[in-house]
C-alpha cells in the first residue's frame, strides 16, 4: 500500500476519532510510526466496542492491514537485500 493511501486511512481514522471520542491524533505520525499507529488501532477498537461504533473498528482494521502490508514488504526487502 502506498504512503498516500496509508495517510488517507490515518486521516479518516483521525476524523472519526475526533468526532466520536474527542481524541486528537497526529495523522502524519500515525502513517509512518508503527508503534503509534498500533496504539491508535488498539484505542479505536476499544472505543468501537465500548461505544458500539462499528465504523471506528472498520477503519482501525484498515490501518492495521496497511501496517501489516508494510511490515511484510519490509521483511521481504530485508531478505532480498
Amino acid at each position: 500500500m502506498s504512503d498516500p493511501d496509508k495517510l488517507a486511512i490515518a486521516a479518516h481514522l483521525h476524523v472519526l476519532l475526533r468526532r466520536k471520542t474527542g481524541r486528537v491524533t497526529d495523522t502524519e505520525w500515525m502513517a509512518v510510526n508503527a508503534e503509534y499507529a498500533q496504539e491508535i488501532v488498539r484505542f479505536a477498537r476499544q472505543r468501537a466496542q465500548e461505544d458500539q461504533t462499528p465504523e471506528l473498528a472498520e477503519w482501525a482494521d484498515r490501518l492495521d492491514h496497511a501496517l501489516a502490508r508494510r511490515a511484510c514488504h519490509g521483511a521481504a526487502q530485508a531478505l532480498a537485500g
